[in-house]
C-alpha cells in the first residue's frame, strides 16, 4: 500500500511556533503511514502527487528549526516543509533517531485522544503513542491545535459561509413552494422528488454538495439520518409532517464554506398541537444553546463544545424527551460540512475543545418520535464578542405550507 504526497499550501511554521507557545507545548510531533492522517497532510501542506510508501515524522519545536525523520529510499519526502532531514533506514535507527529528537521535551501534541473521547483527532495509533512516551516524552492531544488550524474561517470564507445560508434558506422556501402548488392541485409529489428539486436546485445557484439532503415525512422525519431514493421514499400528502436537512456550500471558490440548515413544515393551514408542542421545545432548546454561547462571547469566557451541547440537553430533559434527542447537538463546519474544530457533544462525545473565534458549528437539537421527528438546525459562527447567525430570520414556528 502507498500514499503521494506533494505541495497545496504553504506550511505556515511562525503561527504553528506561536500556538504551540500558546499551548504550553514543547512542540507538535506528526507522523505519517499509509494515509493515517489526513489533518497532518493539510496542515503541513502536502497531498496526492508524491510517492510515499514508508513512516515518516515531523517535529515542529516550540522554538527552533523543525526536524523531519524521514526514510533512506523516499528523503525527499518532506522537502516541500522547513527544517533539517535526518534519514533512516532500519527500525532500530528509527526509533533510535526519533528519542534523540524528542530528548528534552516534556510535553509533545500528536494527532492522539485520551480514551479516544475525540475520534476524529485519533490518527495516531496506540503503538506510536508508546513509542513516542518511551522517549520520556508525555503526548498529549493537538485536538485544540488541529481546530486553531482546520477550523477558522478567514473573512473571506465567512462571506461564503453566509451567502451558502442564505442560499439554502431560499431553497427551502422554494421546495415548500413546490410541495404546495402540488397538494392544490392534486398532483402527486413523493420525498425523492422534493430531494431532487433541491439538488438540481443547488446546480442552479451554484452550490455544489458532498450528498443528497434529506427530506423526510412524517415516521421517516423520526430517523434522523433518513434519505429518501428513486425506489424508497413515500408521498407527500395534505396533513404530512415534512422536515427538510439541507446542506451545500458555494462551487468557487475552492475553500468555500458550507451551510447546513433544518427546518420543518406541515401540509395545511393549521398545524395540530402536537407538532407544535415538540417544536417549540426543540426551538427553545435551539436557542438555550446559541444564548449560552452569546453569553460567553459577551463576557469573553472560555467554553467548550460540550457545555453548549448541555445547555440545549438539558433543556430537553427538563420537558421529558431525553432519551428522545438521541444525537449531539451540533458539528463543526468548514469546507467539509462536517468539520475539524469542535462539536457541539456530550452525548457521542465529550468534545473537551475550545470553542475558538473565527470558527463556525451548527446547533441543531431534535425529538425523535414514532410517528414524526423535529430537528432545528442554525449555524453559528464566533468571533471575540461577535456571533453571527446566518440566514435570518430563523424559524420561529412550524411553516403552514398550505397557508
Amino acid at each position: 500500500m502507498s500514499s503521494t504526497l506533494s505541495q497545496q499550501k504553504i506550511f505556515d511554521l511562525a503561527q504553528v511556533q506561536t500556538a504551540l507557545a500558546e499551548e504550553g507545548l514543547d512542540g507538535w510531533l506528526f507522523y505519517f503511514f499509509h494515509d493515517n492522517d489526513p489533518i497532518a497532510l493539510r496542515i503541513l501542506g502536502l497531498s496526492a502527487n508524491h510517492f510515499v510508501s514508508r513512516r515518516w515524522f515531523y517535529f515542529v519545536p516550540v522554538k527552533g528549526v523543525p526536524v523531519k525523520l524521514v526514510h533512506r529510499i523516499e528523503m525527499d519526502s518532506l522537502d516541500v516543509v522547513p527544517g533539517d532531514k535526518v534519514v533512516y533506514l532500519g527500525w532500530k535507527e528509527l526509533e533510535a533517531k526519533l528519542k534523540e529528537i524528542l530528548s528534552g521535551k516534556k510535553r509533545v501534541a500528536m494527532q492522539y485522544s485520551p480514551n479516544n473521547a475525540i475520534p476524529y483527532v485519533s490518527r495516531v495509533d496506540a503503538g506510536t503513542v508508546e513509542l513516542v512516551r518511551s522517549s520520556g516524552c508525555d503526548v498529549v492531544t493537538s485536538a485544540n491545535l488541529v481546530s486553531y488550524f482546520e477550523a477558522r474561517l478567514s473573512p473571506s470564507q465567512l462571506q461564503t459561509h453566509i451567502e451558502a445560508v442564505e442560499t439554502l434558506r431560499k431553497i427551502v422556501f422554494e421546495a415548500f413552494a413546490m410541495i404546495k402548488l402540488a397538494v392544490q392541485s392534486s398532483k402527486k409529489i413523493t420525498e425523492y422528488d422534493v430531494q431532487q428539486f433541491i439538488v438540481d436546485s443547488y446546480d442552479r445557484y451554484g452550490l455544489t454538495s458532498n450528498s443528497p439532503p434529506i427530506v423526510a415525512v412524517n415516521g421517516h422525519a423520526g430517523r434522523p439520518h433518513y434519505q429518501p431514493t428513486e425506489t424508497n421514499h413515500v408521498d407527500i400528502r395534505e396533513n404530512d409532517f415534512v422536515l427538510l436537512d439541507i446542506w451545500a456550500k458555494k462551487k468557487s471558490p475552492e475553500d468555500a464554506v458550507y451551510g447546513d440548515i433544518t427546518w420543518t413544515g406541515y401540509v395545511g393551514t393549521e398545524v395540530p398541537k402536537k407538532y407544535v408542542d415538540v417544536f417549540e421545545i426543540v426551538r427553545d432548546a435551539r436557542d438555550a444553546a446559541l444564548n449560552y454561547v452569546r453569553s460567553a462571547a459577551q463576557e469573553g469566557r472560555e467554553i467548550k463544545g460540550w457545555q453548549v451541547d448541555d445547555a440545549a440537553r438539558q433543556h430537553i430533559a427538563s420537558k421529558g424527551y431525553e432519551k428522545d434527542f438521541v444525537h449531539r447537538t451540533g458539528h463543526s463546519i468548514c469546507t467539509e460540512v462536517h468539520a475539524n474544530g469542535a462539536n457541539i457533544d456530550n452525548l457521542e462525545t465529550r468534545d473537551e475543545r475550545k470553542i475558538i473565534a473565527k470558527t463556525a458549528f451548527s446547533i441543531e437539537p431534535g425529538i425523535y418520535l414514532e410517528d414524526f421527528g423535529v430537528r432545528s438546525e442554525i449555524d453559528v459562527y464566533v468571533d471575540d464578542a461577535q456571533v453571527i447567525v446566518a440566514g435570518q430570520p430563523i424559524q420561529t414556528e412550524i411553516i403552514r405550507i398550505l397557508a
